[in-house]
C-alpha cells in the first residue's frame, strides 16, 4: 500500500524550532514533487512551501526567513525545518506529494496530519 506518513510535530515554546518528515512507502518510483500544508481549526487549509523535482521551491510570506523545505530523494522523503515559531504557526501541518507509480504514471497523495503547537 502506498502512503505519506508523517513525522517530527510536536509543542514548542514561541521561538523554538521543530523539523517536520514526509515519507513515501510502498511500490514508488519517486516523489516527483511536493508540498506542505496546514490547517487550524476553524481555518482552511492553506499551502506553506513546496518544492519542485528539480528543487526549485515557494513558500507563503508568513513563513518566508523561518521555514525552509528540502527532498532527500533517496530515502523518499521531504522535510519542513520550522524555526522562530510563533503562535500563529499552530496548526495541523500535512504532507502533499505527487509520486511516481512508474516512468509514466503519478498519483497524488496526502499524508496523515501532524499535530505542531507554540505556546508563548
Amino acid at each position: 500500500q502506498v502512503q505519506l506518513v508523517e513525522s517530527g510535530g510536536g509543542l514548542v515554546r514561541f521561538g523554538g524550532s521543530l523539523r517536520l518528515s514526509c515519507t513515501a512507502s510502498g511500490s514508488i518510483f519517486s516523489i516527483y514533487n511536493m508540498g506542505w500544508y496546514r490547517q487550524a481549526p476553524g481555518k482552511r487549509r492553506e499551502l506553506v512551501a513546496a518544492i519542485t523535482n528539480s528543487g526549485s521551491t515557494n513558500y507563503a510570506d508568513s513563513v518566508k526567513g523561518r521555514f525552509t523545505i528540502s527532498r532527500d530523494n533517496a530515502k523518499n522523503t521531504g522535510y519542513l525545518q520550522m524555526n522562530s515559531l510563533k503562535p500563529e504557526d499552530t496548526a495541523v501541518y500535512y504532507c502533499n506529494a505527487r509520486l511516481l507509480m512508474d516512468y509514466s504514471d503519478y498519483k497524488d497523495y496526502w499524508g496523515q496530519g501532524t499535530q505542531v503547537t507554540v505556546s508563548s
